[in-house]
């Protein structure tokens, strides 16, 4: 059962990390709408979607007897609150980075990111790392520290993106209740701000949504769909495998961001960003094979030398 669990835990990881390695395209359809309107629509109809994904699944009960709950687990309440800021700031910076031609600074940032898992995995979640698991580590740390030095200035980009989503996926293994509950609520905590946000857009007269062309207001309410869906299986995935191991997993997003931001939007990719791959990919490899079962029958072949 244990087992399944995990499996599925990194089925739902790697789905979640797959779309979003491939957002960057969907962000570039929006070029010319400004990253806080972006956001603003986002959040608003991604509450939407949430509201309407728990009446076809009839989980409103569950909904209010949740909200209920924060009056005696009010830390549970909080670190909602918390986690829906986390996500928020991070999905502002991504978009406008991606919209200012900076996807492999954004790729960087992702790259770190499994390296916060990992740290807050074992100093907050109190995981341990296998010896394997800690050179895994290391090889990787070696890789961010070559890019990161390579970058010539301070990666703002990548390090906000790497700590808000790093601390929001350790939120998200705190909070104990139902995955799509916890979501709508994020989104509901959020939106009032969103609305008023809109609502000045469209005070100003400085609005791109209802004001440009059916299609461009197509991908902005659109984008509440393809926002929830992977954090959905992300949490699925959050709550089913240990922090560290999540953290190795994400490393997909940043691959596929990279390989778009080189191949597809032709944006400069030195001899630093190769060296940095490499190392990257080794400690990836490395600590995948540590989750074999080849690797697990090893270890128990040797203790079992020594105990002889």
């Amino acid at each position: 059962m244990e087992k399944n669990n995990v499996r599925n835990g990194v089925i739902f990881a790697g789905v979640s990390y797959l779309i979003w390695g491939l957002f960057p395209i969907y962000w570039k359809h929006l070029q010319g709408v400004g990253a806080d309107e972006i956001l603003a629509n986002r959040i608003f109809w991604s509450f939407i979607f949430m509201c309407i994904l728990l009446t076809f699944t009839r989980k409103w009960k569950l909904f209010y007897h949740t909200l209920r709950s924060f009056k005696h687990q009010k830390k549970q309440g909080i670190m909602l609150f918390i986690a829906s800021i986390l996500v928020s700031c991070n999905w502002f910076i991504y978009i406008w980075a991606v919209n200012a031609n900076k996807i492999i600074e954004t790729s960087l940032g992702y790259y770190i990111n499994p390296l916060v898992s990992v740290l807050l995995g074992i100093f907050v979640m109190k995981e341990k790392l296998s010896k394997i698991q800690y050179v895994s580590v290391g090889l990787a740390a070696m890789g961010v520290c070559i890019i990161t030095f390579a970058h010539g200035a301070f990666p703002w980009i990548a390090i906000s993106l790497a700590l808000t989503f790093g601390l929001y996926g350790l939120t998200k293994k705190l909070i104990k209740i139902n995955s799509d509950v916890g979501l709508t609520l994020e989104t509901m905590f959020i939106t009032p701000f969103a609305l008023l946000y809109i609502g000045y857009l469209f005070v100003k007269g400085n609005h791109a949504f209802l004001a440009v062309s059916t299609s461009l207001d197509f991908l902005l309410i659109i984008s509440g769909v393809l926002t929830a869906v992977p954090l959905l299986f992300f949490a699925k995935g959050a709550q089913r495998i240990p922090l560290s191991m999540l953290g190795f997993i994400q490393y997909l997003t940043p691959t596929l961001t990279l390989i778009l931001g080189v191949f597809v939007y032709h944006e400069p990719f030195t001899t630093a960003h190769l060296l940095a791959f490499i190392f990257i990919w080794s400690a990836l490899s490395i600590y995948s094979l540590s989750q074999t079962k080849l690797f697990s029958n090893s270890k128990k072949q040797q203790q079992a030398k020594g105990i002889a």
